[in-house]
């Protein structure tokens, strides 16, 4: 039996699916170490090879090649309150599996490579089927996966440089359903559209090192363009003036570039200090639109956002217990990207972190983490295809853990 890309991609995505439970629809579960201090100053702490999530530069501080394996359960608990037809959506987010893996290969006492296979952005919500409001609900899902080489150089004793390339695949599907429409149709389906791309990314990174205690890590990922290509059908026929019909369209969609600034201080042979600001850049990030020549108008669908630039503050703590464990706090705030939709129902987080690392021997250690994630409750109006206002409340909040395991050569 042959192979070809696509059974690979399709592959790859069944087994690195994501689901976001950040801003917007990006994904931050890369690590469990991470995770016990709420990713405050992962692009500084160093402390295992999942830091090739954040900053490449930061693979100069690695003397033996090491290699990270991560998988993290998110399980999201969202309603959203329909106050037009008085129905409540329960748990319309799935509970998610998001692995990761890195590896780190130094070449010298200045150069490291290194790679990492990871999600920065994912999201799925998926609405029951008679919902009256299905016509703005529906199914929503984005996965993706980056496979992302590195190299790092140390300029001098403080200064390291990072970058890499990043090969992205991802699936979409956009899926509408007929709801509270009156006219006849030959299904409960509205439309439905689904895609596959790959696209190319890239990133840098800095890391400076006051001394072996005290230093400071600044990363940026690139914007990645995905274009999917795929089927858009029209259960209506309202689009291809012909119900039923599939035809060829692409939609395209950013995924955002990032930047991010950390800091990592030992104080003492026991605790210390971290923190991180990250900036998403959202606003490029307008609409949701399927086009295909073979729609009426050029235009399958179009779904307006309104989305901006997000920022997302950590601070963590670490505290050696003793030789053999290592604990872990953390607390964030993410700030929502956009006004929440359906689609998207996205609104401020605030995270709750633990963790700690059991270190068997001095090449092999397992790291663990948990967080409780409180979302705000949003308020929002959205208007149906028929011009009416419909309004609903989103609340929710989301648990997360996750298991690393650390092998050093």
């Amino acid at each position: 039996m042959s192979i070809n890309k696509n059974n690979i991609a399709l592959i790859i995505t069944a087994i690195l699916s994501s689901q976001a439970h950040a801003s917007g629809y990006q994904v931050s579960e890369h690590s469990a170490a991470g995770l016990g201090r709420a990713y405050a100053g992962d692009a500084a702490v160093a402390d295992t090879a999942a830091v090739l999530a954040r900053n490449p530069a930061a693979m100069t501080r690695f003397k033996h090649a090491e290699i990270s394996g991560v998988a993290s359960i998110i399980n999201p608990s969202i309603n959203i309150n329909d106050h037009t037809h008085g129905e409540t959506a329960k748990d319309i987010s799935p509970v998610s599996f998001v692995p990761a893996s890195y590896y780190i290969q130094p070449i010298n006492d200045k150069t490291a490579i290194g790679l990492a296979i990871f999600s920065n952005y994912g999201v799925t919500t998926d609405y029951p089927k008679a919902m009256q409001a299905g016509s703005l609900a529906g199914k929503t899902s984005l996965e993706t996966v980056n496979f992302n080489p590195n190299i790092a150089y140390r300029l001098s004793p403080q200064l390291s440089i990072g970058a890499g390339v990043s090969l992205v695949y991802g699936t979409a599907e956009f899926n509408r359903r007929l709801g509270s429409l009156s006219y006849a149709a030959p299904s409960n389906n509205l439309i439905n559209m689904e895609g596959s791309d790959w696209s190319w990314g890239w990133n840098i990174g800095a890391l400076y090192e006051l001394d072996n205690n005290n230093r400071f890590g600044l990363s940026y990922r690139s914007q990645v363009d995905l274009n999917f290509h795929g089927h858009f059908t029209d259960y209506l026929g309202q689009a291809t003036s012909k119900p039923n019909q599939t035809v060829a369209a692409s939609l395209a969609l950013p995924l955002p570039a990032i930047a991010e600034f950390s800091g990592f201080h030992q104080l003492n042979p026991q605790w210390a200090i971290s923190y991180s600001v990250q900036w998403t850049q959202y606003n490029k990030f307008k609409e949701i639109r399927a086009v295909s020549s073979q729609c009426a108008t050029g235009t399958c669908f179009v779904k307006k956002e309104n989305f901006k630039d997000t920022y997302r503050w950590a601070v963590g703590t670490t505290y050696t217990l003793n030789p053999t464990w290592t604990l872990r706090y953390g607390f964030a705030i993410d700030q929502n990207a956009g006004q929440a939709t359906l689609s998207i129902p996205d609104t401020d987080r605030y995270w709750y972190s633990a963790g700690a690392t059991y270190h068997y021997s001095p090449a092999l250690s397992v790291d663990l983490g948990v967080s409780y994630i409180h979302s705000k409750k949003a308020d929002f109006v959205e208007q149906t295809p028929t011009g009416e206002n419909d309004s609903f409340t989103s609340s929710g909040k989301a648990y997360l853990a996750a298991a690393q395991i650390n092998y050093r050569f």
